[in-house]
């Protein structure tokens, strides 16, 4: 309900909705709304082109929104690596092809990848660019989906996440690099 009304209120502010579209995709990560949601009204506010385009912009920001915020609030980036250690394990790195599936399915939460890009990248640029990257294809993806969505059936889009988790299990980084002083921890006793 909220989000449609967000969204109404873009679609009136004529010139300057593309604008007010890239900062929805920015505040979207504080009101849990979720990615997908905002790509298939991108695509329907923008056409589907146009709201690709805006949604990479907007999705970029977003990324880069929770790099400036881990910087400056670094209790942040400790609640999203207890995260990842609960789901993902301590030692999980994840492989560029497999950020851009977890990106495709829309239940995966957006700033847990952003924190897997943080890990992987070392400087602001690098982290930039690998984002931009991985949303190139969640963005055109949610857009064109929410194009063709009337005409697919709930199995189809079932067996097709299917089809995306089992290739992120596939496209997995086949070493784990475990630190010399947490492979031998000292008992407490």
């Amino acid at each position: 309900m909220a989000t449609s009304t967000v969204l109404t209120a873009i679609q009136t502010t004529g010139f300057f909705a593309p604008l007010f579209f890239v900062c929805f995709h920015i505040i979207r990560q504080f009101l849990f709304i979720p990615v997908a949601v905002v790509c298939v009204a991108g695509g329907l506010l923008f056409g589907t082109f146009f709201g690709s385009i805006l949604s990479i912009i907007g999705l970029t920001c977003a990324s880069l929104t929770f790099y400036l915020f881990s910087k400056v609030f670094p209790s942040l980036i400790e609640r999203f690596v207890g995260m990842k250690v609960r789901w993902l394990g301590a030692y999980t790195s994840l492989s560029t092809i497999q950020i851009i599936l977890l990106r495709m399915i829309p239940f995966v939460n957006f700033s847990l990848i952003s924190l897997c890009i943080f890990e992987k990248t070392k400087t602001l640029g690098r982290y930039t660019k690998l984002s931009f990257i991985t949303h190139i294809p969640s963005a055109t993806f949610f857009t064109f989906l929410g194009a063709a969505i009337h005409n697919l059936s709930p199995a189809l889009i079932a067996a097709f996440m299917i089809g995306l988790l089992l290739l992120t299990y596939l496209f997995r980084e086949k070493q784990v690099f475990i630190k010399w002083s947490d492979f031998f921890v000292k008992d407490t006793v």
